[in-house]
């Protein structure tokens, strides 16, 4: 089958674009790794693409859905989130966008955890100890002394895909696991997960017996040694149970003072100069950030304050970024794929051309009949 459909991706996605170009697709890509200015995203829907890949990074609202009036059939995005996604516009426009849920739940969730590894035991300190020539001696406990992971007790914010494979990781380590989600409980899973840790401890492969419960999120802030967060973002007015700025001045002191936090859902979940005060005057003793309010980190953000740089672990969303996960051409198995493979089920109509039908567009709700 070939086509004639015009695309304009806001960045370079791999050789999944090769998939669309050998269907006949005329894909124009932006070259640079940096956004593209809002105004060219303007300009080439103006010109009448039918498809739009795009980032987080990229401002979708009503003027790019305007400009594209009658013409832009499909926004693509190659994430998970769409927060960058005027949903109520592309609906005014009857224009599907989709994302690449699922496939990166594995890769952020070990990401989160290994974030969390190198925060408890002071990886970032002990490298430039060594790098910088400082470790002249051996001894039990100086100069610091890290945590061990096994067998604390975290508090998983969040009980969405992530979360779950977040608390899968967890239970391998032996760790007490309390669960929050302000929308949904799966019971079922953190049965299923108590059953496991059962066994494990009946078997003799645990020597302490662990376990998992859901409770409030004041609970597992007091209780908590180290926190995961895996919210979406909901902002006042969309939500009942709003996440923006779940985590505060307030929340953060209700937090024991030797706990950590690891945050890879969405930036604005966390106020950072609330954060960094916390850090600064130990109210927490470290957090871990993959996401942030203002992304790319502004220079003169207060997480980057030196004196609390050992504490404080500062990545570029970095979560998703394993080879697979983020290029693999199998829409079972990489971003690349799923976007690539949501942008035809529109384009081809796929699904009888029925949208609602389309497992990867989002704003379904537009095109129910």
């Amino acid at each position: 089958m070939t086509t004639s459909f015009r695309v304009f991706a806001t960045c370079d996605i791999g050789d999944a674009i090769n998939i669309l170009r050998d269907r006949g697709y005329q894909v124009e890509i932006y070259p640079g790794p940096e956004a593209p200015p809002k105004s060219l995203i303007v300009e080439k829907v103006k010109s009448g693409i039918d498809g739009l890949i795009t980032t987080l990074r990229d401002p979708i609202d009503g003027e790019v859905f305007a400009a594209g009036r009658g013409t832009l059939k499909v926004v693509a995005q190659i994430a998970v989130g769409f927060d960058n996604i005027h949903r109520g516009e592309a609906n005014k426009y009857k224009v599907p966008f989709t994302h690449t849920a699922d496939v990166l739940t594995e890769a952020t969730a070990e990401f989160a955890f290994f974030l969390l590894g190198a925060l408890a035991r002071k990886l970032w300190s002990a490298e430039h100890l060594t790098r910088e020539n400082h470790w002249g001696y051996w001894h039990p406990y100086l100069p610091f002394l890290g945590d061990e992971v096994t067998g604390k007790t975290i508090a998983v914010i969040g009980t969405g895909r992530i979360g779950l494979a977040m608390i899968k990781k967890c239970t391998g380590f032996d760790m007490n696991i309390l669960c929050y989600d302000p929308a949904y409980e799966n019971r079922d899973y953190i049965k299923a997960i108590q059953e496991e840790k059962d066994l494990r401890y009946q078997r003799g492969i645990s020597r302490e017996r662990t376990w998992i419960e859901y409770t409030t999120f004041v609970d597992a802030l007091k209780r908590a040694d180290f926190v995961s967060v895996h919210v979406p973002l909901l902002r006042e007015g969309e939500s009942l149970t709003p996440t923006y700025h779940l985590f505060n001045e307030t929340t953060l002191r209700q937090m024991k003072p030797t706990a950590m936090m690891v945050n890879t859902s969405r930036g604005p979940v966390v106020d950072e100069a609330a954060l960094a005060r916390a850090l600064r005057e130990n109210w927490i003793a470290g957090a871990a950030l993959d996401v942030y309010e203002q992304e790319p980190l502004p220079a003169n953000s207060p997480l980057r304050d030196p004196a609390i740089a050992d504490r404080c672990r500062l990545l570029p969303h970095f979560a998703s970024a394993a080879r697979i996960t983020r290029l693999s051409e199998d829409p079972e198995k990489g971003m690349a794929g799923r976007c690539v493979q949501g942008l035809r089920d529109v384009l081809e109509q796929n699904y009888g051309g029925d949208i609602t039908q389309m497992p990867y567009v989002v704003n379904k709700e537009a095109f129910v009949k």
